[in-house]
């Protein structure tokens, strides 16, 4: 809610559309949004994205009635809902939750701050999902230079901008456009290097991160990146 209900006719008609929402009485009762929160992330962690929605809307609810539309907390329950919805295929759902998450953080932080860098990167990926890639490039383009200038250019948030943008110009074909960025990213996450645990070696661009991100299961040195960036892009 945006406002307080003053009209009793309007204030018993949201009671009664509220408990026509599918939530047990347990998230009726509490009235916490921290709580509500928390219930609906443990139950994101365990798959159930979709019995996580009415506790994380009804969060979303409540805060807004207690700190207003513009908090920048409604952002971030805003983005909360915004990716249950996604990671359920309900995009048209969570494209103005996005949108509307991003235009707080914007105006309450000002449109250089990185909150606001996450909040474009959280749009770009839900554009990049559903394939539209000229929608996504400008907010994760963007999304970079945030960091870059907030953090400076070797910061891993900066690493996970410069992958994001690669694996949208990679999922185009535009290969080109993607080792450099794949390349900065790789140097930025280590110099590459992590702890030898078997005798495994990645082959391709894909593989390295994949194998710096699953927990430093080989080494290879900056020249073997080099050569699978363009092996990749071949």
């Amino acid at each position: 809610m945006t406002r307080k209900i003053k009209s009793i006719g309007i204030a018993v008609l949201a009671s009664a559309l509220w408990l026509a929402l599918p939530v047990s009485g347990q998230a009726q009762q509490n009235e916490n949004p921290f709580e509500l929160n928390k219930k609906a992330s443990e139950l994101q962690a365990v798959g159930k994205h979709a019995e996580a929605i009415p506790y994380a809307r009804r969060a979303l609810e409540i805060e807004e009635d207690r700190s207003g539309p513009n908090h920048p907390n409604v952002a971030i329950l805003l983005s909360k809902l915004a990716y249950l919805y996604s990671i359920l295929g309900r995009y048209s759902d969570a494209e103005p939750l996005y949108k509307r998450s991003l235009a707080i953080q914007e105006n309450a932080l000002g449109p250089d701050h990185p909150d606001v860098a996450q909040s474009l990167n959280n749009l770009a990926s839900l554009y990049h999902t559903q394939g539209r890639y000229l929608d996504a490039e400008p907010l994760y383009q963007r999304s970079l230079v945030i960091r870059e200038n907030a953090f400076g250019p070797d910061h891993p948030d900066v690493a996970t901008s410069l992958n994001n943008l690669a694996e949208l110009y990679r999922d185009q074909g535009r290969y080109a456009d993607a080792e450099p960025l794949y390349q900065r990213s790789l140097v930025i996450r280590g110099s590459a290097r992590c702890r030898p645990r078997n005798t495994y070696k990645p082959r391709t661009v894909s593989q390295v991160i994949l194998c710096i991100s699953r927990g430093s299961t080989c080494r290879f040195s900056s020249l073997e990146i080099v050569s699978a960036a363009r092996q990749y892009a071949s």
